[in-house]
């Protein structure tokens, strides 16, 4: 006997036959109890709220480090401009004391 290449009816009755017992087995399912839908729709929600907590905390840490990192920053540019001040006055003061002895100098003459 050789092998027989199933027809279009062949293979649509095949269809037709597997979605009926689908059909069949999906009816046969017992119906969800509401007391047992309820407490998983509650656990669910449960679960979704602590989710979305922990993103936010999550999203605020984050925010937290950003803020701080750019307050370090900004302590360090102020440390910088500080210095580079302090610099610049002592130049001036080394500049004022160098030209105070010039005019010394110059008056003893």
């Amino acid at each position: 006997m050789a092998y027989k290449e199933p027809t279009f009816q062949d293979r649509a009755a095949l269809a037709a036959q597997a979605k009926q017992k689908a059909l069949e087995k999906l009816k046969a399912k017992p119906q969800v109890d509401p007391a047992v839908a309820a407490a998983r729709a509650a656990a669910r929600q449960a679960r979704e709220e602590k989710e979305a907590q922990r993103r936010a905390d999550k999203a605020a840490a984050i925010e937290q480090a950003r803020l701080d990192k750019i307050a370090k920053a900004e302590a360090e540019l102020a440390a910088i401009e500080a210095e580079k001040q302090r610099l610049i006055d002592a130049d001036i003061a080394a500049k004022a004391a160098r030209d105070a002895r010039y005019a010394a100098r110059k008056a003893k003459r």
